[in-house]
């Protein structure tokens, strides 16, 4: 039995889907690390109301914009696909005030504004130009400034800080890639996670989507929903992409993750295949470790988006052979009858292929991309 049909199966009125709806759930379950709260969902797809009281299944992902992308979004966004699929309406949230908060370029919002509209263009790319509005199966875009215009939202926000420590928020300070004792001289980070609580109430969201980092946050906002008598979202998480230097452990501080601030341990959306297959070839990798970035690339990138990875030596080195499954793989290496190098070329030429329609979309579409590297001066 697969995880998802596991936490499905768990859950009780699971038992009363129909089968168009139990698999409608099944596919959005596809590439999920942990799903917390599936009974909300459930029960919409039960009859019952999703949170803005309607048939529509709203779904939602926050980023601060913050930078250039990196191939872990590529990870949501196989996930954001999948539901968009499964006639749910997915909203990209710009969290634009976050981003301040978090000191990102330094609190220029001109610049972390700019860096937003670079990342609406990321995800239409990545999602091959979907539909976009408020119904099903449709993509929308929102700014956390335009959402912070309504006067309820700062009601809402108090009400989600009301009653919480400040050691309970301290522990919450990973969302924001922070240490607890980080920011003890700036109050405004102590807000964060009552803001991102908040978004999630008032965009009435049913699914919340978000990295494994972000699972603090996740519970954090179900606790103010027990505590406010609230809807409690269903949380989605993806797992988090280890930097290619890394040996891919697992660490509750998430150290290990990828991050754009180290571009030789991070796989760029925009790196051409040069420079792809100088990154992936200098990737950790021992083949007496099961744990490795490059084993995360096929597991999490590669083989969601096509199925199979597709390795294919120069001839005088062995054989062409495809690969289903990442056990296989890892047991291939381990007795010695697939080489680490023919891997990480595969690896490289795959995740390639799997950029293309985001390199064709910034080809026709250069002007955010070009201005945020010039922020950044690349």
């Amino acid at each position: 039995m697969s995880s998802a049909e596991e936490w499905i199966s768990a859950v009780s009125g699971s038992e009363n889907l129909d089968p168009t709806s139990h698999d409608r759930l099944t596919k959005m379950l596809g590439g999920v690390q942990e799903a917390v709260g599936l009974d909300h969902v459930i029960g919409v797809l039960n009859g019952g109301k999703s949170h803005s009281e309607d048939d529509v299944i709203r779904c939602y992902v926050g980023f601060e914009p913050s930078g250039k992308a990196h191939i872990g979004w590529k990870v949501i966004a196989n996930l954001l696909r999948r539901l968009l699929d499964a006639e749910t309406n997915v909203l990209v949230f710009l969290a634009d005030w976050h981003a301040w908060i978090n000191d990102k370029f330094g609190g220029n919002m001109e610049a972390i504004q700019l860096t937003a509209d670079y990342m609406e263009d990321v995800f239409r790319a990545l999602l091959d130009q979907p539909d976009e509005g408020d119904g099903p199966g449709q993509l929308r875009f929102l700014r956390a400034s335009e959402l912070m215009e309504n006067p309820d939202y700062w009601a809402r926000m108090l009400r989600c800080a009301k009653n919480q420590s400040l050691n309970r928020v301290r522990r919450t300070f990973s969302i924001m890639g922070r240490s607890e004792d980080s920011s003890d001289d700036d109050l405004s980070k102590f807000f964060y996670p009552a803001m991102q609580a908040a978004d999630i109430f008032e965009l009435k969201i049913d699914i919340a989507i978000g990295g494994m980092d972000q699972r603090k946050a996740h519970m954090y906002m179900r606790g103010v929903a027990d505590s406010q008598g609230w809807t409690k979202a269903t949380c989605f998480h993806t797992p988090i992409l280890s930097g290619l230097k890394t040996s891919g452990a697992r660490m509750e501080t998430f150290d290990h993750k990828m991050s754009k601030s180290d571009p030789s341990g991070a796989i760029l959306l925009h790196d051409g295949a040069k420079k792809l297959r100088k990154k992936v070839n200098g990737a950790y990798f021992d083949p007496n470790d099961p744990e490795s970035p490059v084993y995360e690339l096929i597991e999490h990138v590669i083989l969601p988006e096509f199925g199979i990875l597709e390795v294919r030596p120069d001839p005088k080195y062995g054989e062409p052979s495809d690969w289903k499954d990442i056990d296989s793989i890892r047991n291939a290496i381990g007795a010695g009858t697939l080489h680490p190098l023919d891997l990480k070329i595969a690896v490289a030429e795959m995740l390639h292929k799997g950029l293309s329609k985001v390199n064709e979309y910034f080809e026709k579409h250069p002007d955010n991309l070009r201005a945020v590297e010039k922020l950044l001066n690349v």
